[in-house]
């Protein structure tokens, strides 16, 4: 079973992407374990504060030290973790072939930024790994979160019931995924290919790679001048 520890300040955030789809019935098969913790659980004072005004008169609140370090440690008290991983803009873009290797490890803490982000000083002392979705930037790091549990998961043995699906996913072979089709053959005067219904499967897979190919090249010359 792989378990992830989400620290949010808005764990409300996270209660549709976390109990639907395939994250929710691998929770239900006990195939993940997802635990959100609401920092406000841990707040100061007699209104539970989290966050702060930055020094140096930047714009925006900051979530404050204390109550994360609390979380985390309470946490570390109880298990060891694989990862401390923390989502923000100012870091390597998250890739299929990083979370590949997380679908192999047990233990995740999540950490997730809010307002302006967390004191630099957590990041410093606590987080392992840190990842961007892209060159961006979103209201808090649950979402990313959430997509992270979400991308693992699907790689778990059982998660989904057709397990080939997931290894023939763009990024999963570094190249993006080929078109696909469904029924009917034939809609408002679009064919599906004729190489798809021929049976050959030696051909289909032929033709398949070499969409997927061409279709890296046109669209990500990134990945594909990697190769």
């Amino acid at each position: 079973m792989v378990r992830f520890d989400i620290l949010s300040a808005v764990p409300q955030l996270l209660d549709g992407p976390l109990n639907a789809s395939i994250v929710g019935r691998a929770a239900t098969n006990k195939l993940v374990h997802i635990e959100v913790h609401d920092l406000h659980q841990y707040g100061l004072g007699k209104y539970k504060q989290i966050d702060d005004y930055p020094y140096g008169g930047m714009a925006g609140m900051v979530l404050r030290p204390e109550p994360l370090s609390d979380c985390i440690e309470k946490l570390q008290a109880e298990r060891v973790y694989d990862e401390i991983i923390f989502f923000t803009p100012d870091a390597p873009t998250l890739d299929q072939k990083t979370i590949n290797s997380y679908s192999l490890k047990s233990n995740y803490m999540l950490v997730c930024g809010h307002y302006k982000g967390i004191d630099q000083r957590i990041r410093d002392t606590y987080i392992t790994k840190e990842y961007s979705l892209g060159d961006f930037v979103i209201s808090g790091g649950e979402l990313a979160a959430a997509i992270f549990v979400d991308a693992v998961t699907r790689l778990i043995p059982k998660a989904i019931s057709n397990e080939e699906s997931a290894l023939s996913d763009s990024f999963m072979d570094e190249m993006l995924a080929p078109p696909i089709y469904t029924r009917p053959a034939v809609w408002k005067n679009q064919e599906v290919p004729e190489v798809l219904r021929n049976g050959n499967h030696k051909l289909i897979e032929e033709w398949l790679n070499k969409q997927a190919e061409e279709k890296t090249k046109n669209l990500r010359p990134d990945i594909y001048n990697k190769e």
